[in-house]
C-alpha cells in the first residue's frame, strides 16, 4: 500500500487534442513540483475501469479531466464526485465511463468511496491530433494554479522545482515515436 493518502489522477486521451490536457497536467505537476506530505500523481490516460484499484487505495482523489458544459472553452469547474452525473464527464471517451463506473462499483461492493472531486476544463477542440488548442495552452497555467490551490486547501505544501519543464516540452515528449 502506498504511504500517500492523496492522489491526483489525470484522465484523458492525448490522441484527441484537448482531451489530453489532464494527462499533460499530471506530468507537468510531477516534473515541476514537490509535495509535502507526498501525494501520488497518476497518469490514468484512458484506463477507465482499470483505475478501480486507485479508488480503493487512496482516501482523497482529485480527478483532472475535460468536461462538456455549455460554457466557454477553457472554463474551469471544480465538481464534487457526488455531483458528477450530468456534467458531461461521460461525453463519450472510454476513460470517462470508467471514472463513474469505478465510483459506482465501490458503492455496489459496499466499500468506502474516497473523498473525490473533478477539476474539469472545457475543451476547444477534440480532434485526432496530439497537442492542445491555443485556447487551452493559454488556460493551462491557470488550470495548474487551480490544482495547486486545491492541494494547498488540503494542507499539502506545494513547492516549485528549480528546473522547470515547459508544457511544450511535455507535449513534444508524448509526440515522439516510442520504441517497442
Amino acid at each position: 500500500m502506498n504511504e500517500a493518502t492523496y492522489a491526483v489522477l489525470g484522465v484523458g486521451n492525448i490522441l484527441e487534442k484537448d482531451d489530453g490536457l489532464a494527462v499533460y497536467a499530471t506530468v507537468f505537476l510531477e516534473k515541476n513540483y514537490t509535495f509535502e506530505p507526498a501525494i501520488e500523481l497518476i497518469n490514468g490516460g484512458v484506463e477507465g475501469i482499470n483505475l478501480l484499484n486507485h479508488f480503493l487505495e487512496y482516501q482523497n482523489i482529485l480527478i483532472l479531466d475535460t468536461i462538456e458544459i455549455d460554457d466557454d472553452p477553457g472554463s474551469i469547474y471544480h465538481i464534487p464526485s457526488s455531483e458528477l452525473t450530468g456534467y458531461g464527464l461521460n461525453s463519450g471517451g472510454a476513460h470517462e465511463i470508467g471514472v463513474i463506473q469505478c465510483l459506482d462499483i465501490l458503492e455496489m461492493m459496499d466499500k468506502t468511496q474516497p473523498r473525490s472531486s473533478v477539476l474539469g476544463i472545457i475543451p476547444k477542440e477534440i480532434t485526432l491530433e496530439i497537442g492542445l488548442s491555443e485556447t487551452l495552452i493559454q488556460t493551462f497555467q491557470r488550470y495548474i494554479e487551480t490544482v495547486i490551490t486545491l492541494l494547498e486547501k488540503e494542507n499539502i505544501k506545494v513547492s516549485q522545482n528549480a528546473k522547470i519543464t515547459s508544457l511544450q516540452e511535455i507535449i513534444k515528449e508524448f509526440n515522439k515515436p516510442q520504441r517497442a
